[in-house]
């Protein structure tokens, strides 16, 4: 039996207005669209604030951490003048002064005869113990071509010795 309406009620009701006891489907569907909207939003947001680092990270900077802090600072902050400092970072380009003043330094070392063991592996030590070793043969012998010998003794504890002072200096 369906209830009576009251007096004053117009007679059609709008169908966003239910009954007593019924399911209210408008707020049910509105708010599951305020649930997606916020988890939309939030991705939107968090990724726009990541547009930095991702920038940075894309074009290999040198200066990717220091994007990635600033963008961090700015996110929990809310101070926007770090998202901006982080987003200009990656924008430019600082040039690489670490691999020319690298090869610099190990040409001055090879220069000064200062190896360092760190810095060789064992195919570049080999071969400098191999060009060490090459002595002429002397030309009464009658061999003009060039003679391979172990290094002396005396020459590796010089070596040695060499590195153990660099070592103490540095």
């Amino acid at each position: 039996m369906a209830e009576p309406t009251h007096p004053v009620a117009s007679d059609h009701l709008p169908s966003f207005i239910t009954g007593p006891g019924e399911t209210d489907v408008l707020m049910v569907v509105m708010s599951l669209i305020l649930v997606v909207s916020v988890l939309l939003f939030g991705v939107y947001y968090f990724r726009l604030h990541t547009l930095p680092e991702r920038i940075a990270h894309k074009s290999k900077k040198v200066q990717f951490e220091i994007v990635a802090v600033l963008g961090l600072i700015s996110l929990f902050t809310h101070m926007h003048i770090f998202w901006v400092a982080g987003l200009l970072l990656a924008f430019i380009d600082f040039p690489d002064f670490g691999t020319p003043l690298g090869r610099i330094a190990g040409s001055v070392e090879k220069m000064a005869g200062i190896r360092t063991t760190d810095r060789l592996s064992e195919s570049e030590d080999t071969a400098a113990d191999e060009d060490v070793g090459k002595v002429e043969a002397p030309s009464d012998i009658g061999r003009a071509e060039v003679a391979e010998s172990k290094p002396s003794v005396q020459h590796k504890s010089h070596s040695q010795r060499a590195v153990a002072k660099e070592r103490i200096h540095a």
